[in-house]
């Protein structure tokens, strides 16, 4: 994100504001040794960075005194983090080194500073710099929890930042942000940096959805603020009554949240209730805040009848991220069903800086070691061998989770694990080897399967066999990176004798056609698409790969000898080529930056895009390219993990042709409705048909229809009309 210029006057006066901004705010907690050490890493910095600037133009050091701002002010975070937040760029971007650093600052502040800093250099074919640079800083996150804090920061102002950005870095940075930096925000706590991250991606990927939500509650806001005005009223003068030290606010739900609740529940801005939450924050003393959060709750339904499937306890059993409060929803006088959020101050801090603020009351309040758990199975999972970087980062994000279900061992003993967790889940959180013997388990004197989804509530007798083994299908039984990991391990261990055994055969084989060993194997098993070399080793020796294909290895290396390394999507499309056919010049689409015009492409059937969506192209391996559309479900994977196959992509301004899409469409039933709905799209907008199915219950009808449409103005003009005809509900795309 960086250009070089020279810095003048006036941007000289933009940094000295921004710094003393910051050290404003952190005044009330650093030392005199902390503020010249914070003074000095400062100095370096804008020294190191002097003749850099940003995409946007402005000065580059202004983007690490953002960072160290957002790490004191957001977070809560302290000296050593503003520290290394000033000096996080310097190893990866100038001279300056870690030893350098470690000398000035010390072992932890430079340990922070490698952490933070990007592996260099070009990676094989087939890997991942982005899965390694993540695997890198989730490695230091089980010795010390700041990296990923101050790398958030980092990720929460390059977001902030975006715009000045190519369309190419906006995709990228913003599939990584909701793939792994948002959910870790998450799972650190950080509840306000994971809305907002959150919603920069909205902004970025889907910018309709995003202006859209936005504009909706902007334009609701006097309405919306005049009915929460009305709803606390009775609700404050009831705390009141109970001499209850209190705040009340109200603040809207995530623009990603309300956007994503439109699309599952297929309804429209105006039918989503909970647009908005009640907060009520207690002053309490640290004993009270159970019992005055439970008299809080009394005053509510006191005042509003509680829908009883909606109250959820975060008080008696926190989160494992620390998260503490009440949740309850109540119908307003006026039918609208309102979430109330009851916590007290020091739970209102747990949960906007998360993590950080564990610490200030650590002394005060026995804090649960849910958090400390889950940093050792992250420690278990980087112990892991024979692990490639996306593995890890796909296990990973299993620790991620956003719901959590409560169970109990034989004695009684709490876990907290993922929704979803099986009981081979539950026994390998006990000990791998528990888990590894596991034959089933008994719940209330059940007996149920190891694949039996746990339950909140559940009290979990696993019974075992000593000539149990793992077997691959268990990895389909568990959701848990902790059970995955222990399963892969053990087959790994089952695999190891096999494995060498197919070494000496594809050994025999190199020899016999005069192939390098130590220089070609790795090659070879990129070139056929195993994770590694050992699971290569195992299909040789069971039979399941046949040696006679070594052959089309040899024919690759012979097209590939005179290109280099850079021609590595080149010739994946050279290869697809002649497995599919080219599309004729008359259905050309799509053009692609920097390729020619003959290249094999089909739109993906996982988003099926239109002219006018939004996309990108993804190479794949023999199937030419992959065109999504950039809000596609599994574009933040692609565009995360692999963003050195992303090829940018626009549509022809003129290309005539029609495309299917599909439209989900419901209602209430009455005579004509589904032959009123048919002749606005035959008739009237002379839009071709290919299919429509309907289904008919207790008088409401559920339909798919699927249809030609040239464009996304076309669709959208459709979907119009069609929600304007009597009796018919909603009608939303499906292709998402």
């Amino acid at each position: 994100m960086k250009n070089n210029l020279t810095l003048e006057g006036k941007d000289n006066q933009l940094i000295l504001r921004a710094y003393k901004k910051l050290l404003r705010h952190s005044k009330s907690f650093i030392s005199k040794d902390d503020s010249k050490d914070i003074k000095k890493a400062f100095r370096i910095s804008l020294e190191a960075h002097k003749e850099m600037r940003r995409k946007s133009g402005e000065p580059y050091i202004l983007h690490p005194i953002s960072v160290a701002q957002i790490c004191v002010q957001e977070i809560g975070l302290g000296a050593t983090s503003i520290i290394a937040a000033l000096l996080h760029d310097v190893v990866e971007d100038t001279d300056i080194t870690l030893e350098f650093i470690k000398k000035e600052f010390g072992v932890r502040v430079a340990k922070i500073c490698d952490g933070l800093t990007k592996i260099s250099g070009v990676l094989s074919p087939g890997s991942s710099i982005q899965s390694e640079n993540f695997k890198k800083m989730l490695l230091t996150l089980v010795d010390d929890v700041r990296v990923i804090l101050i790398k958030l920061a980092d990720r929460l102002h390059n977001m902030r930042t975006l715009d000045s950005m190519s369309r190419s870095a906006q995709l990228k940075n913003s599939s990584e942000t909701i793939y792994i930096y948002s959910p870790l925000a998450h799972r650190l706590g950080l509840y306000s940096i994971k809305s907002e991250l959150d919603d920069l991606y909205l902004k970025y990927t889907d910018n309709r959805s995003y202006k859209m939500v936005s504009k909706k509650l902007s334009e609701t806001k006097l309405s919306r603020d005049k009915f929460i005005r009305s709803f606390i009223r009775p609700i404050r003068n009831k705390l009141s009554s109970y001499n209850l030290n209190f705040k009340i606010i109200g603040r809207p739900k995530s623009i990603y949240s309300i956007s994503n609740k439109m699309k599952s529940q297929k309804k429209s801005f105006e039918e989503i209730y909970d647009l908005f939450a009640i907060r009520i924050i207690l002053k309490s003393e640290i004993n009270d805040e159970k019992t005055e959060c439970w008299q809080a709750y009394s005053c509510v339904t006191d005042c509003y009848h509680p829908n009883p499937d909606r109250l959820k306890d975060w008080i008696s059993t926190p989160k494992t991220n620390g998260y503490e409060s009440l949740h309850t929803t109540v119908m307003s006088n006026s039918g609208k069903w309102v979430e109330v959020q009851i916590r007290s101050f020091r739970m209102d801090e747990i949960a906007e800086k998360g993590f950080a603020a564990h610490w200030k009351y650590k002394e005060k309040v026995k804090m649960n070691t849910q958090f400390d758990d889950w940093i050792s199975s992250i420690r278990d999972l980087i112990s892991q061998k024979n692990y490639s970087p996306q593995e890890f980062i796909d296990d990973f994000k299993g620790n991620l989770y956003n719901e959590e279900i409560f169970v109990f061992t034989p004695n009684g003993d709490l876990i907290t694990l993922p929704i979803d967790s099986t009981v081979l889940d539950f026994a390998f959180s006990i000990h791998s080897e528990l888990g590894s013997r596991c034959t089933g388990a008994k719940i209330d004197d059940k007996l149920v399967p190891i694949n039996y989804k746990l339950k909140s509530g559940d009290q979990v007798n696993v019974i075992t066999s000593t000539i149990q083994k793992p077997s691959e299908d268990w990895l389909n039984k568990v959701v848990t990176s902790k059970a995955k990991s222990a399963i892969k391990n053990n087959i790994n261990r089952q695999r190891k004798n096999l494995s060498s055994q197919g070494k000496d055969v594809i050994k025999r084989k190199f020899k016999q056609l005069k192939i390098d060993f130590d220089e070609n194997i790795s090659k070879v098993s990129n070139y056929f698409q195993y994770k590694s070399i050992i699971e290569f080793y195992y299909d040789i020796a069971k039979g399941s790969f046949n040696l006679k294909r070594i052959k089309e290895y040899i024919e690759h290396l012979k097209k590939v000898k005179d290109k280099s390394k850079s021609s590595i999507i080149e010739i994946d499309l050279d290869k697809s080529k002649s497995n599919r056919r080219s599309l004729d010049q008359k259905d050309k689409l799509i053009e692609f930056e920097g390729k020619k015009d003959n290249i094999d492409y089909s739109l993906s059937r996982c988003c099926k895009p239109i002219p006018g969506d939004d996309i990108f192209g993804f190479v794949t391996v023999g199937e030419g390219i992959k065109v999504h559309r950039t809000n596609c479900k599994n574009s933040p994977e692609l565009l995360s993990k692999y963003a050195y196959r992303i090829i940018k992509a626009n549509w022809y301004s003129e290309s005539g042709i029609e495309l299917i899409t599909s439209l989900s469409i419901d209602g209430t039933d009455r005579v004509g409705v589904i032959d009123d709905v048919t002749k606005i799209i035959s008739s009237q907008l002379r839009v071709n048909m290919k299919s429509i199915n309907v289904d008919l219950n207790e008088g409401i009808f559920d339909g798919k229809i699927e249809l030609f449409v040239s464009d996304t103005l076309q669709l959208s003009k459709l979907i119009k009309r069609l929600q304007s005809v009597p009796n018919v509900n909603n009608v939303v795309r499906l292709d998402l």
